[in-house]
């Protein structure tokens, strides 16, 4: 199984700080924010991984990352996103990387304190479909939200202003190859971008996604607010064991 950390856009809710810099290496306590997705999905066993990146500063990746010996990876690959199409248009750019494997995704701003190898073993043993990760949250209107019947998810609601769930899906996604089947057929939201709210949905009406609930505390970084509370975090506690 290979790993994708996605970490294009322009980071422009982060100006100025974006404006000389990708907002993936900006620094989370005393590493660089990019280090901690990578090291997420080195830990859950995954030793293949792409960088999707984008922006003026794409060449910084290559000058920090090298080739990633450092974090003991096999191959560590890199590619270049056009614009700001979206979340789904970015993994997009990763079918020849996937060659027909299982993926697992993680946004380059999520922060978990532990690890997701019991989720990536699951998945690794489930015949197809899709796997997500759930985490309680005091604001989820600001993310993915689940819609539940009974035990099982029926859709998720892409930032409702009335959530029905306390819960959000975290930046972290497995599938299998048929995603770039339906990335392929999606529409551009209201955003003008191409929402991986739709590829979860897509899994979901065909019964073909399991979840699990992270455990241990978790932020995404992309708000001047969050990156305060992803270094407070780990510099309190930790994060992956970096």
């Amino acid at each position: 199984m290979k790993g994708v950390v996605l970490a294009g856009g322009l980071g422009t809710r982060m100006y100025p700080l974006t404006k000389v810099t990708n907002k993936h290496l900006l620094p989370i306590y005393n590493k660089p924010m990019i280090y901690y997705p990578i090291r997420t999905l080195v830990n859950a066993g995954i030793d293949e991984i792409l960088i999707v990146t984008g922006g003026n500063n794409a060449g910084d990746f290559l000058r920090l990352l090298g080739d990633g010996k450092e974090f003991g990876l096999r191959h560590l690959n890199y590619t270049y996103q056009e614009g700001e199409g979206g979340i789904a248009a970015a993994l997009g750019l990763a079918e020849y990387f996937a060659d027909n494997g299982k993926l697992v995704v993680i946004l380059g701003d999520n922060i978990i304190e532990g690890n997701i190898r019991s989720a990536v073993e699951s998945f690794r043993a489930q015949q197809e479909g899709a796997r997500i990760l759930l985490k309680e949250v005091h604001d989820p209107q600001r993310f993915g939200v689940p819609v539940f019947d009974g035990d099982q998810i029926v859709r998720i609601e892409e930032k409702p202003p009335v959530p029905a769930s306390s819960y959000a899906v975290i930046g972290i996604y497995m599938y299998d190859r048929r995603v770039f089947d339906f990335i392929r057929t999606l529409k551009p939201s209201e955003r003008g971008e191409l929402e991986i709210t739709d590829v979860n949905n897509f899994y979901i009406r065909e019964k073909k996604i399991a979840w699990d609930v992270l455990e241990g505390w978790w932020t995404d970084a992309g708000t001047f607010d969050s990156l305060q509370y992803a270094c407070n975090m780990v510099a309190k506690t930790g994060a992956n064991k970096l």
